[in-house]
Order: C-alpha cells, then structure tokens, then sequence
C-alpha cells in the first residue's frame, strides 16, 4: 500500500471545490460535483477499472476478476453539504479506491502464477447525493440502488431554483443508462463526525446500528403586510412563529436524557423575504434523532401539540409532514466479528459504535450483508469547514477497509 500516493490524491481532490477555510464546497449535480467525479473516473481507470454510471447518477468503478460473479462493493460519496469539511463522504470513496488499486494488484500477481481468482468481483461506488443538500431527500442513490426509493420520483425531486435531479444530472453529463452491478457484499470506511473514538483513544469502530429519524416540514403560513405601516395587533408574521418553533425543537431534547434526543432545524425558507415586507410563509425543516424510536415519536407527539397551540395564538395556519422516517438498521453480527477480527490481525485498537447520522450503508445494509467501520474525527466536528480527521487515521482506515474488502471478494459473509 502507497501511503503517500493515498495522501497526495486526498489532498489533489480536496483541491476541487475548495474553500477560503479549508474545507470544500460540492453540493449534488453542480460543477464542483461534476470536477470531482471527472476526477474519481479518471483515476479509476488508471487503477485499471472499467467506470459505469446508473440512472440516477451513481458511479462504479469495476473490477472484473470472475466472469458473471456478483460484486462486492466498497466506497461512499463525494458530494458535500455547503462549506463543508473535506472528509465526510470522500475519504471513504478515495480509500475504497486505493484498496481496490492494492487488492487488483495482489489479484492479478496470483493469477500471474496460475492461482484462481477471488470468488466475487469488486466495484468502488460513488453514491448520488448522499449528503441532501440540495435535493432532498438524503441517501438518494443508494436508496434508489436498493430499492428503497423510487429512481422516476427521485428524478423529479426539484432543488430550491427549481432544477430537476434529471436536469441537473443530464447537464453535468452524469445521467447515466448502464446496468446496476449485483451486489454481494458492501464495505464503507468514514469518519465518526462524533467524539467517542478519540475521546477514548480508539483508532476504528465498527457501526452496529443506525439511530431512528424522523424529519418534519413544518409550513408556516401567515400575511404578507408593510413591517412599518401595519400595526402589531393587526399582524399574522409566519417568521416570528416559526422563530417560536424553532426554539420548540431545540427545547423539546431537554425532556429526556442528556444526549438521548437529539434535534434541530437545519434549514429554512422565508417569503417574501423582504426588509420591509412581514413574512407570509415560512417553511422549516425538523429533525429528530435518537437510539429510541419512542423517544422519538414522543417528542414529535409534543411538537404537534405545541405547534397547534401556537398556529391559535398567532391566528394563522401550520402544516406539518412527515417524511424521511428511518427505522433502526442493524448491520450483521458476522460483519461486525469480521471487522473485530481484521482489526485484531492488523494490531488496530476497535470499538463497537452506533451511528447517529445516516450513511449509504445504512441503505445498502438491507439489500446485503454490509459492514461499515469509523475512524476518528477530531473534536467530533462535522459538516463544516473545520472538519479534520489525522493523517496516520486516514491510513490506518485504509489498511483495515482493504483487509476487510479481501475477505469479502474471497467470500466472507457467504461462506
């Protein structure tokens, strides 16, 4: 394995969409995520692999080793939330990149000598829109992928400008036709975004279950008037009651445990957005997260509650929806003894662990048996420009992403 050749296209990518604060910037579909995929392409073929893109804008660089043979596939994304750090999602589709380099070669010496080749072939996929930022909702290619979300729906899904997935897709020319590659296995590497690996000294975690979400659009629709002619009595301001809201949902986690719940509101559209303009309608985004689907649900029950209360008050109207509800997703014992195991081989401290945030593999995971592994995140900082992981835990990741990738191509979690 070249650690150098591994860090210099780290920081090469990272380059790409970069901003004043070291971070990057490479939201779905947009020219930043058109370089960078460019970029993913062309090393892969240099690695050797052939590169096919689905229709809903997934990539997968493929190694063909047994004609016919199903595929394990390794990697993550490459696109980012707004000014965000440089690792979350790329790290891992570099890494898986760089392991299917190493483990090509190791392959192709064995076949040199007569030997036979691994019982599955390997693909390092690129997944379309993970992060969600700006077409909801998140996870979408690999959801699609699996099954789990419909691929014409998803096409249509509209960005805040109006721009269709298809019609963003198609103009960065990554609206693909080929076929999906069969899925054996899957591996993905990524970076905690929590504190528990370094706050304990760990350098991997393998990720026995996912966190129950639930996510609310909240519409708050009052009346547009004059912010200095109209009097206050006579106001129906949808700002200041969703600014009431917001507060609601960052009040409701202090009803259950310290860090049971946890809750925010991550994005917001206010109309007519004016300086002298009351706002007449404000849509808002919720999102709610625990280890408890109870908790969750009770916290919603209280939500709804208080937000019929406010919508009297104020003498105006709340929508509210549900959508984006993820139940918990457990990934395999065998998997989590497989990663225990490379780790004990290659002398790597490891830790079981949740993930509170949601991941491709999260997807994945119900359509194969997935194993998904952390490296620690520094200060457990994510989805900003200040977003950093260490050098010698990038490599230590990809030692264990590529032990783990060659047990799965030699038939680990089928045997």
């Amino acid at each position: 394995m070249n650690n150098d050749a591994f860090l210099s296209d780290f920081r090469r990518m990272s380059e790409i969409g970069a901003t004043e604060n070291h971070g990057v910037d490479r939201q779905a579909a947009t020219r930043e995520d058109q370089q960078t995929r460019r970029w993913f392409a062309t090393k892969a073929q240099e690695f050797g692999c052939s590169v096919k893109v689905d229709g809903i804008g997934n990539m997968f660089a493929l190694l063909d080793w047994t004609p016919g043979a199903p595929y394990v596939l390794i990697g993550s994304h490459l696109d980012s939330q707004p000014l965000a750090g440089r690792f979350d999602g790329a790290y891992g589709v570099l890494a898986a990149l760089h392991a299917a380099k190493e483990l090509n070669e190791q392959v192709r010496a064995i076949q040199v000598l007569g030997g036979r080749p691994p019982k599955f072939n390997l693909a390092v996929a690129n997944w379309f829109n993970e992060e969600g930022s700006r077409f909801a909702p998140s996870i979408m290619g690999s959801s699609v992928f699996a099954g789990l979300m419909d691929e014409k729906q998803m096409l249509d899904v509209k960005d805040s400008q109006g721009i269709t997935v298809h019609d963003a897709l198609d103009a960065i020319g990554f609206l693909g036709h080929d076929e999906r590659p069969e899925v054996a296995s899957y591996a993905e590497i990524h970076i905690e975004q929590g504190r528990i690996l370094e706050r304990e000294g760990i350098s991997l975690g393998a990720v026995d279950r996912s966190w129950y979400t639930q996510k609310l659009e909240i519409e708050v629709l009052g009346e547009q008037s004059h912010t200095g002619a109209t009097a206050m009595a006579d106001r129906h301001d949808a700002l200041t009651a969703a600014a009431k809201i917001i507060l609601m949902v960052e009040a409701v986690t202090h009803d259950y445990d310290e860090e049971a719940l946890v809750s925010s509101i991550g994005q917001m559209f206010v109309e007519p957005n004016s300086p002298i303009v009351v706002a007449r309608r404000v849509k808002l985004v919720a999102d709610l997260r625990s280890d408890s689907k109870d908790i969750v649900q009770g916290a919603r029950a209280t939500l709804l509650e208080k937000i019929s209360a406010l919508a009297i008050e104020h003498d105006i109207h709340i929508n509210v929806r549900d959508f984006d509800i993820r139940p918990h997703r457990y990934y395999p014992e065998d998997g989590l003894i497989l990663a225990e195991k490379v780790a004990a081989d290659l002398g790597i401290s490891i830790r079981r662990i949740q993930t509170m945030a949601g991941h491709d593999s999260v997807a994945i995971n119900t359509i194969a048996p997935t194993v998904m592994m952390f490296i620690p995140s520094v200060d457990g900082v994510s989805h900003c420009e200040r977003e950093f992981t260490k050098d010698e835990d990038m490599l230590t990741g990809l030692r264990a992403l590529t032990e783990v990738a060659r047990h799965l191509v030699e038939g680990a979690l089928h045997d």
